[in-house]
């Protein structure tokens, strides 16, 4: 078996680890490590162990939204399993861990040889879409602090109940400037859900975050459960 923390790497079969292991490089990424760049070669697919990494959007006018989060339930660099050797978005470590990381010809010819592995993958491709979705949604038509509600369940499903995010990344992640985030920190605040120092935030009362986001959280989560494991989050 594959020693990890990664719940993909878990979910494989004896057979499926023991063609990905040889291939599989442990590293470790820190906060703002670039894992690819737009429309760049993707050279590497990465399985993390903890962390979160970040995947944002750029108009032509420089404008950045955060786009979707991955963790220690998949992996980087999607479009390379699509078939796609680069994207328009860029990829980053926004919380620094330790990973597991292929090379992207290596992965494409596993999953030529593994029709298991490949299902696995592109299942999680799809919930990772489910979550772009999600967050379309989010942005279009919920208040600024459901959505940083939402975020903040998101990042502690991955990270756990201390969040190191700082105003500028929540920024990103919301598409708004920084008072708004100002504010929506303090109307969860005020709700004793959190607590936000200047860079890090304690999630104090997850179910009253998890009242506060309503239905803007949820559906990419149960639909991970749904079709890889019942088990994520914790």
């Amino acid at each position: 078996m594959i020693e990890t923390n990664n719940h993909l790497l878990k979910q494989l079969s004896s057979q499926d680890a023991a063609l990905l292991t040889p291939m599989l490089e442990h590293v470790d990424l820190k906060q703002n490590d670039i894992l690819f760049e737009p429309l760049q070669e993707i050279p590497y697919v990465y399985f993390f162990n903890g962390g979160l990494s970040s995947e944002v959007a750029t108009n032509a006018d420089g404008q950045r939204i955060e786009v979707g989060c991955i963790g220690y339930e998949g992996f980087s660099s999607v479009p390379v399993i699509l078939g796609a050797g680069s994207s328009p978005h860029r990829s980053f470590m926004q919380a620094g861990a330790s990973a597991l990381r292929i090379g992207s010809a290596d992965l494409r010819g596993a999953m030529a040889a593994s029709l298991t592995l490949s299902s696995l993958l592109m299942r999680f491709a799809h919930v990772f879409m489910c979550q772009i979705a999600a967050t379309a949604l989010a942005d279009g038509r919920y208040k600024v602090e459901q959505r940083l509600a939402r975020w903040l369940l998101m990042s502690q499903d991955r990270l756990g109940q201390e969040l190191p995010l700082t105003h500028d990344f929540l920024g990103l992640m919301l598409g708004v400037r920084r008072p708004s985030v100002t504010d929506a920190l303090h109307v969860l605040e005020g709700e004793r859900a959190i607590t936000a120092e200047r860079m890090l935030i304690k999630v104090r009362d997850r179910s009253k975050l998890e009242t506060f986001a309503g239905d803007a959280y949820g559906a990419p989560e149960a639909e991970y459960r749904r079709v890889i494991s019942h088990k994520w989050p914790a």
